[in-house]
């Protein structure tokens, strides 16, 4: 249960086939094979020992894959990197974790200089397409000569870490989760199993840097399957890309889904193959699952996971109901109960926060005792998400326990608010928040997308809010933006929205 072991169990399983599409470029899983077996020879010719870090900071591309496949098999450990971090996130990361080199690109490179010019000990740089030279190494200049051998000798098992992971960092420095290959691997394995999906081209339109995009490519590889990889997320390049490999499915975040529903010249591509799209990462806004299935006749499988899991924990699948709202039932090998602020165990229907147990959950946090303490206990990842669990045993997160708003004594749930919102005719997307306030502790502000050629005051929405939620329970103020603020995944960074709204209150408050 390796991750290098991917590729061998693909080329034997399923024999020479086309892999990864990128551009005009077709790469087969035998090819990509031997890419990252002379790649990973590479790094062990250029000092890279077993348990050394490198980062991978690209936008997707095939390169991606050779790098993951290459370190692992060099049994180094993955360090991936959205590539839009800013260079001061980026030179945190470096120094935190030590790592020994970074695959980047031209695109990315100057942030990555910017990020490690103060570094006493440099790591080497390694870009796939600027040649070697000014103290760069391209990346086909590192590959070993194909007639070499890349038999290498190393000692890692599956208990030894294959990735260290940086969570956004949105409540404080990120952490390094630690992700284990028994980790990953049993959560691809068991999330196929569960999905039971066939054969087929998937569109890779999440960023392989995180950790829902790294499994999906994984699990395609267990499954035999082909990947179209797109650098970023086009609309029109991802429609032509449905109809021209029969896409039956593929996993994408609630944002991209919502573009994809908003996008006008979606009718003029024939995307009858689709069957179904995984939705993760983020809530998705139960109006927009319904539209959505409504004008593509394709169902939305809307699952949960977090970094600490590997990532998936509970997912929709073929052949059980639906239910709207929810994030659907544990994949095989993964546990999970409800539990109060004691951690006793809650019945069904009551909210507390969600603890998950089984061979995906992190070992902690690089580095990092005092927030591991806070996460492991007993066996158990306290994944600090609120949620219950109905009669059926789906799973409903109702919000993260740091998102819960607390006015007056009472609990309010943003994603409460923000589904009656996302019901009406004039709101595109909208994200609810709590801010300080002297007389209640917290009062709740709705920050909110107007559809494009709509009006709406927010009198009239509050009003809404108030037809359908108990007063209480409803915003006191309502924010119009242009956009909402996201992470290079599509999450709502509502740590901005926050400050955000604190600031235009306090400002508003003073005239």
């Amino acid at each position: 249960m390796k991750l290098d072991h991917l590729l061998e169990t693909n080329v034997k399983n399923f024999g020479e086939y086309p892999m990864l599409y990128f551009q005009e470029e077709i790469f087969t899983n035998i090819e990509t094979k031997r890419i990252s077996d002379r790649f990973a020879a590479g790094l062990r010719k250029q000092g890279i020992a077993e348990g050394d870090k490198i980062m991978v900071i690209l936008p997707n591309c095939p390169e991606v894959i050779f790098s993951y496949q290459g370190i692992n098999r060099a049994g180094a450990i993955i360090v991936p990197v959205m590539f839009t971090l800013h260079p001061k996130e980026i030179h945190y990361i470096v120094a935190n974790s030590g790592v020994k080199a970074i695959i980047t690109s031209s695109f990315v490179l100057e942030k990555v200089r910017t990020a490690v010019c103060d570094l006493v000990v440099q790591p080497a740089v390694i870009t796939v397409d600027v040649p070697s030279g000014d103290q760069v190494l391209n990346f086909y200049d590192v590959l070993v000569d194909k007639n070499d051998s890349t038999e290498l000798p190393i000692t890692t098992t599956e208990d030894d870490t294959a990735v260290i992971l940086y969570t956004s960092g949105t409540t404080g420095s990120p952490k390094g989760v630690l992700l284990t290959h028994k980790n990953l691997y049993t959560n691809a394995e068991n999330s196929a199993k569960h999905n039971e999906t066939e054969r087929g081209t998937i569109l890779g339109v999440l960023p392989l840097a995180h950790v829902y995009g790294l499994t999906i490519s994984n699990i395609t590889m267990l499954l035999g399957g082909s990947i179209v990889i797109f650098p970023n997320f086009n609309l029109a390049e991802v429609f032509a890309a449905i109809e021209k490999y029969q896409v039956r499915s593929f996993s994408a975040v609630p944002a991209m889904i919502h573009a994809m529903l908003s996008y006008p010249d979606g009718d003029k591509y024939d995307t009858s193959s689709l069957e179904w799209i995984g939705s993760g990462s983020a809530p998705l806004p139960v109006v927009l699952l319904n539209a959505f299935q409504s004008k593509f006749n394709a169902d939305i499988y809307e699952g949960y996971g977090l970094s600490e899991a590997a990532p998936i924990v509970t997912a929709h699948r073929k052949g059980i109901q639906i239910k709207p709202g929810s994030v659907g039932i544990p994949i095989p090998g993964v546990e999970i109960k409800i539990v109060d602020d004691e951690g006793k165990e809650l019945p069904v229907g009551e909210v507390g926060e969600l603890i998950v147990r089984g061979e995906n959950v992190t070992q902690g946090y690089f580095n990092n005792s005092v927030e591991t303490d806070k996460i492991l206990k007993n066996g158990w990842l306290h994944t600090g998400d609120m949620g219950r669990l109905d009669e059926d045993g789906y799973l409903y997160i109702v919000d993260r326990k740091k998102d819960l708003i607390i006015r007056g004594g009472f609990n309010l749930y943003p994603r409460d608010v923000e589904e009656i919102l996302n019901r009406h005719e004039a709101v595109s997307e909208a994200s609810v928040i709590g801010i300080p306030d002297e007389r209640m502790g917290e009062e709740m502000v709705a920050c909110v997308v107007k559809k494009e050629g709509n009006e709406v005051s927010a009198e009239e929405l509050i009003r809404y809010c108030q037809e359908h939620l108990a007063k209480n329970k409803t915003p006191r103020q309502i924010l119009f933006m242009g956009a909402l603020p996201r992470n290079g995944v599509g999450k709502i960074l509502k740590t901005h929205l926050r400050q955000n709204a604190a600031s235009v209150i306090s400002a508003s408050n003073q005239k």
